[in-house]
């Protein structure tokens, strides 16, 4: 442990899932303290226990789309630990896998209201925060769909391209203020919603579709929670701190092509 975190505070939001558990795990390792954010609380409260062998963690339920529930969860930070250093704005969801023509209304309003929306109202409550501190790195996650077309996952892209708007836009106006904001762009990763959207697209074999997947990827494989995490913890740490604005892949060479 290097203690590149060293008591400094941490919140991530989809902080039950893998990728959020992940970074927590790390960002624990690193002697941070960390607030869970979900909207599952059994989740919460389940993954809370399992880390809190690790280091001081709280787990709080909320709904991303509520700016009430957004601005709750930072007010109980606050009151708990005084401050947020680091901001994982990371949940998310990847929506219904169909062509365009095929996508509803409401398909639409529920993915831009966690992807888009969520996104907003983190930033929204958190930066004004970090901006008093004169301190802080915002991780927003957006997706290698952020960075270029996605067959049949039009919603989903547009969303993530949406990110990065979101992503320099912030970066400009608090870069002043010593704030970072940089977004991350993960390739399909190893994960139960990578194993759900496998069944959805092809109940029969999903296996065929992780093959047809893998292959669009140089590496020949989905990449891990842990190695995107590891990237997460570069860019919450002062090892990236001239960085902000930025888009990081971490996609096995799909943006080489």
């Amino acid at each position: 442990m290097a203690n590149k975190l060293k008591g400094q505070v941490a919140v991530i939001t989809g902080g039950a899932g893998a990728l959020g558990r992940a970074a927590a795990f790390l960002f624990l390792q690193e002697g941070a303290k960390v607030a869970l954010i979900d909207y599952d609380e059994q989740a919460v409260s389940t993954y809370t226990e399992q880390l809190s062998v690790h280091g001081e963690v709280i787990g709080l339920v909320a709904d991303v789309t509520s700016e009430k529930d957004v601005s709750s969860y930072v007010e109980e930070v606050l009151r708990k630990w005084g401050k947020i250093d680091i901001f994982l704005n990371n949940a998310g969801i990847l929506g219904k896998v169909a062509s365009l023509v095929d996508q509803t209304v409401e398909d639409y309003e529920a993915i831009m209201n966690i992807n888009v929306k969520g996104v907003f109202l983190g930033l929204k409550h958190v930066l004004p925060v970090m901006c008093e501190q004169q301190s802080g790195s915002v991780i927003n996650t957006s997706s290698v769909s952020g960075l270029m077309g996605s067959s049949r996952n039009s919603l989903y892209s547009a969303t993530k391209h949406a990110v990065v708007g979101l992503t320099k836009t912030a970066a400009l106006e608090v870069s002043v203020d010593s704030v970072r904001v940089n977004s991350i762009h993960p390739a399909p990763l190893d994960s139960d919603m990578m194993r759900k959207n496998e069944v959805s697209i092809n109940p029969v074999n999903p296996l065929e579709v992780r093959s047809k997947i893998s292959s669009r990827i140089p590496l020949g494989r989905y990449g891990t929670m842990n190695e995107v995490a590891k990237l997460i913890l570069f860019l919450a740490s002062d090892d990236s701190r001239f960085i902000t604005g930025s888009q990081y892949r971490i996609d096995g060479g799909m943006g080489a092509r």
